[in-house]
């Protein structure tokens, strides 16, 4: 029966008429749902009957059939309390999937009821102004630039193969990888087991078993079945061993495992992946299992990545597809000029694109040095064109094989499950733009685009900025101190308010990605204020009552009998930390308190300050504890 259920309705696959009998012969699918994305990556969800949307096709494609409540959705400073009508027309430009209910089964047909989700559009005051329409208007205007680019400079350094003016379309390609933690619900695990499972590499690609293995490949076949044509799901470096009750059940299961599907059309790829995180969580609640894709759901612990890959390939008028990323010649150069430019773009304007990638206080908690999660603003390419290898240190590296040109492409492996990967590639390709401009244009050969994406900081450049440096084939975290990663490759920001003011503190950067006026300044300010108001608001109603949690559970284990010196020594340490992040006084408030009066006052850079000081000081306290702790016998 499952079988027969109809998973995924291909874009431009069956016209009006074929579309309403294909429905009408599936009458288990009674739902249909518009997806909009806002701002924030939040998608939209209602159950609209079947019927009305077949009576009333027509009006959802126009937007005039679905409205939506602007304060519903975080669309900040655009649809206000006073202006908030949102219309929401359907994009058939891509594929459909079915959402099925497997508790809710039709008792007509005996199968599980289903939801159509049709991705769509959110529009206020006739202006599309949502995370899915960012990226297509981005792609149309890159993809017109470079047409325009390659017709003005039809030979290109490391593209001799190929004539700019044959060149019929540009394809945007991308793929996402899902990193997820999953457990038994109500279980926790102990940080230091799970940090020491991690450092012995007891996890990574090993065999999974019972509930967890069952939950995998049912979510593999699954995601095959809406074709995601997944690649491999397996183990992450995660985890600890869960253990055997009475009937034989697996239980106290804390894993983290990784998922990876074959690339998209860019838009594609984007609603590939919000139904690969739905598939995954459903799969796995069935099974008895949460799912987090928190990005660093446990503090000390690997988090949760979403390495990116983008590229982009050309059609040409014979009907070939040809990597733009890839050189003529796959041993001679890593290549083209226009990849070249990519990532020197990429590299470039990253200040300004970060904002758009790591957007949450739970986003910037992972990028800590030691976790192979990247935090220098640098690329690796590989120490020779013949050799291809990887280093999981950088933040966007080259992906190549010698033997396969249309392979070549760049994994920027900053991103993690929740950033709004819409938004985040508009940013990237409208980055990559830049670049490639700048270095077609530039006329150089390929060797002498290398030699300035390999220029040692305070060698000028042509395109990059002289005091940088941006490529390295180094572990940046074992052979490079903070000081020299920080003066090399740009001081990472440690808040969301930092990466947020790096908008203004770098205008022309941020211009870059405002090229073509589809991100434009109304759509950055909505971004950055509903991304401010997630980050105060998390910090005072969640993490300052979680830390003060933490606080509270330090408590005395001695006593005056037993106690020796080294135990008074190391409570005092902690007391004395207890005191200065949660206790009050007349003449003194302690770092709770201080970070909630400076949200309260709007002054964001002393929150940002303290809220870094508290992280330090909390990391210290349970350090501190955890020695005390072990002393006590």
């Amino acid at each position: 029966m499952i079988n027969e259920l109809l998973y995924v309705i291909p874009a431009g696959k069956y016209d009006k008429s074929e579309l309403v009998e294909l429905l009408k012969q599936h009458s288990e699918i009674k739902f249909v749902s518009l997806v909009g994305i806002d701002l924030a990556g939040n998608d939209t969800d209602e159950k609209i009957p079947m019927g009305i949307f077949l009576k009333d096709m027509d009006d959802f494609f126009r937007g005039s059939a679905v409205q939506t409540d602007g304060s519903s959705v975080v669309l900040t400073g655009i649809a206000t309390l006073n202006n908030a009508k949102v219309d929401m027309p359907a994009d058939a430009n891509v594929n459909w999937f079915v959402d099925y209910n497997y508790d809710n089964i039709d008792e007509a047909t005996g199968k599980p009821t289903g939801t159509l989700r049709i991705p769509a559009f959110l529009v206020h005051d006739g202006l599309r102004v949502d995370s899915r329409a960012v990226l297509a208007d981005s792609l149309a205007y890159i993809k017109s630039e470079l047409k325009s680019l390659f017709k003005k400079y039809p030979k290109v350094a490391g593209l001799e193969h190929i004539n700019g003016e044959d060149i019929e379309d540009i394809v945007f390609t991308s793929g996402t990888e899902l990193e997820f933690w999953v457990k038994t619900p109500v279980d926790k695990a102990e940080v230091a087991e799970l940090s020491a499972s991690q450092t012995l590499q007891e996890q990574y690609w090993q065999r999974t078993r019972g509930s967890v293995r069952t939950a995998l490949e049912q979510t593999v076949v699954m995601l095959d079945n809406y074709g995601l044509k997944t690649e491999m799901g397996h183990k992450e470096v995660g985890g600890i061993k869960a253990t055997i009750d009475e009937a034989g059940n697996l239980t106290h299961v804390c894993e983290q495992l990784e998922i990876d599907w074959r690339f998209a059309d860019a838009m594609q790829a984007a609603d590939n992946e919000l139904q690969a995180r739905i598939v995954v969580r459903e799969v796995f609640r069935a099974n008895g299992l949460e799912v987090t894709f928190k990005a660093k759901p446990i503090i000390g612990v690997a988090g949760n990545g979403e390495h990116t890959h983008v590229g982009f390939a050309a059609k040409m008028k014979s009907g070939k597809l040809v990597n733009l990323f890839a050189p003529t010649d796959m041993k001679a150069d890593f290549m083209s000029a226009v990849g070249y430019g990519s990532i020197m773009g990429l590299l470039k304007n990253y200040e300004a694109i970060n904002p758009f990638i790591s957007s949450t206080n739970d986003a910037l908690n992972r990028l800590k040095p030691g976790f192979e999660a990247p935090v220098c603003i640098v690329t690796s390419l590989g120490h020779t064109p013949e050799i291809p290898s990887r280093n999981r240190t950088i933040l966007a590296g080259l992906v190549r094989d010698v033997n396969n040109p249309l392979a070549t492409r760049f994994e920027v492996r900053a991103a993690n499950p929740y950033t709004n990967t819409y938004v985040a590639l508009s940013a990237i390709y409208l980055s990559m733009l830049d670049g490639v401009k700048g270095i077609v244009e530039s006329g150089k050969n390929t060797k002498e685009i290398l030699a300035e994406l390999s220029k040692e900081a305070g060698v000028p450049g042509f395109y990059l900025e002289k005091d940088r440096a941006y490529r390295s084939e180094h572990d940046v975290f074992e052979d490079y101190t903070e000081e020299e990663r920080n003066k090399l490759f740009s001081k990472p920001p440690a808040t969301v308010w930092e990466n947020m003011e790096n908008l203004k503190k770098y205008p022309e950067k941020t211009q870059v990605i405002k090229t073509g006026n589809i991100l434009r300044q109304e759509i950055i300010d909505a971004f950055v204020a509903g991304a401010l108001i997630r980050w105060s608001t998390e910090l005072v109603k969640r993490i300052i009552p979680e830390n003060l949690a933490i606080v509270k559970a330090t408590k005395p284990l001695h006593d005056a009998e037993t106690a020796v010196d080294y135990d008074l020594y190391l409570w005092d340490k902690v007391n004395a930390l207890r005191v200065e992040l949660a206790k009050d006084t007349v003449a003194h408030k302690g770092i709770f308190t201080r970070i909630a009066n400076a949200i309260a006052s709007g002054d964001y850079d002393t929150a940002s300050t303290l809220q870094v000081e508290m992280y330090g000081k909390v990391e210290e306290l349970k350090a501190v504890y955890a020695q005390y702790k072990s002393n006590i016998i």
